[in-house]
């Protein structure tokens, strides 16, 4: 059991070096609402999204690379089971990076949605 409390203590402690190193990017702060943006709200939306999508991107790959560094630097020290642990802590982060990258573009693309409804039948 303590051997299990070490590998997991070096693990976090691993991952706290990790995410130091990998700021995790802030979502948009607020969406336009396709029942009453302009046009000029929703192409600003779609860039702020765009810039998030990008940020996100840096982010994997930062956390990537930092965990790759973790590796190589301690691969003679490290045990398969810490090796594992901070592959498994790395994979929770890159996933819920994404699913936090595909929840806002999925709020974004239905206020698009929106939009387009609302803007069919207008003139331009």
């Amino acid at each position: 059991m303590k051997a299990l409390f070490a590998v997991a203590l070096g693990a976090a402690l691993t991952a706290g070096a990790v995410h130091a190193e990998c700021p995790y990017p802030a979502a948009p702060d607020k969406l336009p609402d396709g029942t009453t943006a302009t046009l000029e709200e929703m192409l600003a939306g779609q860039k702020a999204v765009k810039a998030y999508q990008k940020a996100i991107d840096d982010y994997v790959a930062c956390i990537d690379k930092e965990l790759e560094g973790a590796i190589a630097k301690s691969a003679d020290k490290l045990k398969p089971e810490q090796k594992a642990d901070m592959q498994h802590v790395e994979a929770q982060k890159h996933n819920a990076a994404i699913d936090q990258e595909q929840s806002v573009a999925d709020r974004f693309n239905e206020q698009v949605k929106v939009f387009k409804a609302r803007t069919a039948g207008q003139k331009n």
